[in-house]
């Protein structure tokens, strides 16, 4: 896109479509869109109302095709769509997962595509970057994903980059832009990433090199904005400036680390996983042990900031998850949790690892 058209398109009022625009960070956005002088209108559509009073409400499966409708709508047809209605709870089954995410974002696209809409805006996450030992720090936008798909929905995630890669191709016209948050906090985010600070150690992998940079909600619903008002266009990592180092993880929350030898750390989360007591797989392990830090400077460059500090984000996930005992991303009850916690003292989350596999083993005669 040229500068000028850039700035044709957005200088314009557009009438704005979120998908997942009930709760999370798609009600956030539904109600700042709402909120400004800069969009003329709100499409929200999700499976259930939410409480945006001002924005114009349809409920419906993102995956129904009746979604180019909605998106036609009656004489103000919409511009752009950000489609939030994704599911990365820890607890869902991956299959049913994959199956909505992955059909959801075709739907969305084609939908789009059908109704004549110009834009459609995608969030995905800097873990397609993958976490890997020679990456650089940060991250240019623009570098490899090379991520697998062995970690937490990062499978769906790559699934949904390669769509929007894809759409323009098959849509001419179609202009598709993907953000992709850091380590997201806010809103009930529940991770893999963030369950790692409710233990009451933080697993440290020896001879690793962990790097931590968030992205509070906030900064993602503003970040989402300015791709909804066309000020951004393309590829775009979102992030707080910069980022720490596991040494200041630690001294930032307090909570000591326990080092363990990589083969022992994989091999517990891989068994554990294996035997269904844990929803984290091995893979994620690696989000914990090499960096994956990203610029942002797509962003930077078009007079976005983020108003929240790595330290800030962290000391917000901290009083959010305050209370929580999660050990190798499992969450305790609270009669567990005591127990882990009063017994196994600084070796709790291995302990409470090893007792885990070896009942699983005699429930299952192994």
């Amino acid at each position: 896109m040229s500068s000028s058209e850039s700035h044709v398109r957005a200088a314009r009022t557009p009438t704005v479509a979120v998908t997942g625009a009930a709760s999370g960070v798609g009600a956030l956005l539904t109600e700042r869109l709402a909120a400004s002088d800069a969009v003329k209108h709100v499409i929200a559509l999700d499976e259930r109302r939410g409480d945006v009073s001002e924005a114009q409400w349809h409920t419906l499966d993102i995956r129904d095709p009746a979604l180019a409708d909605r998106l036609r709508g009656d004489g103000d047809p919409v511009d752009v769509v950000v489609h939030l209605a994704t599911d990365l709870d820890l607890e869902t089954d991956p299959a049913a997962r994959t199956a909505y995410n992955v059909r959801g974002t075709q739907t969305v696209l084609t939908a789009a595509a059908a109704a004549g809409v110009h834009r459609v805006v995608l969030c995905t996450s800097a873990m397609v970057y993958g976490a890997l030992q020679d990456n650089d720090v940060p991250l240019a936008e623009d570098a490899e994903l090379r991520a697998t798909a062995d970690a937490t929905a990062v499978g769906d995630l790559l699934e949904i980059e390669q769509l929007a890669r894809r759409a323009p191709r098959a849509h001419p016209g179609l202009n598709v832009t993907v953000l992709r948050p850091a380590v997201l906090v806010g809103a009930g985010m529940d991770t893999a990433l963030t369950r790692y600070f409710e233990s009451p150690r933080l697993l440290v992998v020896a001879d690793s090199r962990p790097c931590w940079q968030f992205c509070h909600v906030e900064d993602l619903v503003t970040a989402l904005e300015f791709a909804a008002l066309e000020k951004v266009d393309g590829e775009l990592a979102v992030g707080c400036d910069g980022w720490l180092e596991q040494e200041d993880v630690e001294e930032l929350t307090g909570i000591r680390r326990m080092e363990l030898p990589s083969s022992v750390a994989l091999g517990a989360a891989s068994r554990l996983h294996r035997l269904g007591l844990t929803p984290s797989p091995a893979g994620d392990l690696a989000y914990t042990m090499y960096p994956w830090v990203v610029s942002g400077s797509r962003l930077h460059e078009a007079g976005w900031r983020p108003r929240w500090t790595n330290e800030e984000v962290l000391a917000a996930l901290l009083e959010e998850v305050a209370g929580r005992h999660t050990v190798a991303g499992r969450r305790l009850g609270r009669t567990e949790a005591a127990t882990a916690a009063g017994a196994a003292g600084a070796t709790v989350a291995l302990l409470g690892t090893a007792a885990l596999v070896r009942r699983a083993r005699r429930r299952r005669g192994l």
